[in-house]
Parts: C-alpha cells; sequence; structure tokens
C-alpha cells in the first residue's frame, strides 16, 4: 500500500468533506426529537415488562406479599 504524506492525506479529507450533504438544523432537530420520543416509549415499555415478569417470578416464587 503505497503511503501518503499528510499534506496530500489533508488534502484528500478536505475533497472529501466536501462531498457530504449535511442535515439542515431543522433535520437535526427533528430527528432528536423522534430518538428522544422512542427513547421514552422503548424504555417504558421495558419498565411494564419487567414489572409484570418482576410480579410472575415473586408469585411462583411466594416472596412478594
Amino acid at each position: 500500500m503505497a503511503k501518503t504524506n499528510p499534506v496530500e492525506f489533508l488534502r484528500q479529507v478536505r475533497q472529501e468533506t466536501s462531498k457530504v450533504t449535511w442535515p439542515t438544523r431543522r433535520e437535526t432537530v427533528v430527528s432528536v426529537a423522534m430518538v428522544v420520543i422512542m427513547v421514552v416509549l422503548f424504555s417504558m415499555f421495558f419498565f411494564v415488562v419487567d414489572q409484570i415478569f418482576a410480579f410472575g417470578v415473586r408469585a411462583i416464587l411466594g416472596l412478594g406479599g
């Protein structure tokens, strides 16, 4: 593999970075909001499922009062 000198490497990085299509501020805000909403929904779902399993285990083992 051919070695690239640091100056050439930085030139190539800059060239590739210029090809990137960066999201707009609105797209970023919408994406972040969607992620936060999904995290909250999934955490509530898994909390409920965990409580159901915990209740079932306590009922089976007779540990709960």
